[in-house]
């Protein structure tokens, strides 16, 4: 992983870019053999990384993405980053299409179908990009061969690392995995994700501790989310707000909290103000329609918030 002279930006995102088909509005799942209908559907940019990438530049943040993409739909993904102000200089190309999720959401809960094309090249060309930034953000299942090279790197350049690397199932199962998590500042798994690691949220929150990370989160979905940082264990609930589409909501979540903390909040705030993030990104069909502004989010916290 190469570094620039000086920090360029806030934040470099490092993750898998998709071109997402979301379909939202249902009630309830169809039962096998059956068909539902909505008139809610979109076509997005997604990925965890797209998602709190813009987010974190919606906030106000001068952001960077990294990721790797099809040849061919490049320039419809650089025209839909550009709307959000993200840099696109450290995108790769490859000969192959990109990566295509089709997401499924319910006013409960969502699910998703995913083509990884060439996100699968990510991690073997990680380290001829630069990524010069105050904190960068893993949105990706890091191999341990490439995480000896990429982490200590980022680490001898100063920035905070944070990592949420999705549903990535044999990675959450890996006990090398737990190599990588120590290596980091802040984990950022959903409840899902935490229970698939150690087995419970609480027997996660305990088994980070022993790790030696000083900062482990529990995205809790519509229950908001705990942090135990430095040994105290801190709750938030989210607003209420009319949720229409939760896909990216997790990861508007991580683009609030990693805004917090380089505005220097303390965990509890964090927490809080990545909460509005999430709640206020399920407004609107898909994970980019909806991310809230500085001025909307600090509007919430003030409301749901304030001593």
């Amino acid at each position: 992983m190469a570094f620039q002279a000086g920090m360029k930006y806030d934040v470099t995102v490092i993750g898998e870019i998709y071109l997402d088909h979301v379909f939202s509005g249902f009630a309830d799942w169809p039962g096998p053999g059956e068909e539902i209908f909505t008139d809610q559907y979109a076509w997005e940019l997604g990925g965890g990384a797209v998602t709190t990438a813009c987010a974190l530049s919606k906030l106000g943040r001068k952001v960077q993405l990294i990721g790797v993409v099809g040849e061919d739909q490049f320039p419809m993904i650089e025209a839909r980053l550009a709307t959000f102000g993200v840099s696109t200089k450290n995108i790769m190309l490859a000969g192959v299409r990109s990566g295509v999720t089709v997401s499924i959401s319910t006013t409960k809960d969502r699910s998703f179908f995913t083509y990884r094309g060439a996100n699968r090249e990510l991690t073997e060309r990680l380290r001829d990009v630069a990524a010069s930034a105050k904190h960068v953000h893993l949105a990706l299942p890091l191999s341990p061969n490439e995480s000896e090279i990429i982490l200590p790197a980022l680490k001898r350049a100063g920035a905070m690392l944070s990592i949420d690397v999705g549903h990535h199932v044999s990675w959450l199962e890996d006990p090398r995995s737990l190599e990588i998590v120590r290596a980091i500042d802040y984990v950022m798994p959903n409840e899902k994700e935490a229970v698939i690691l150690a087995g419970t949220p609480e027997r996660y929150l305990e088994l980070l501790r022993s790790l030696g990370v000083r900062h482990a989160l529990i995205k809790l979905g519509s229950a908001g989310a705990i942090m135990l940082s430095d040994g105290v264990e801190y709750k938030a609930a989210p607003p209420d707000v009319e949720t229409l589409d939760t896909t990216g909501a997790g990861d508007a979540f991580d683009a609030g909290f990693i805004d917090a903390v380089l505005s220097g909040l303390s965990p509890k705030q964090c927490i809080e103000y990545g909460c509005v993030c999430g709640a206020l990104s399920t407004r609107a069909a898909g994970a980019l329609q909806a991310l809230p502004t500085r001025a909307e989010a600090e509007a919430v916290c003030e409301e749901n918030y304030a001593a």
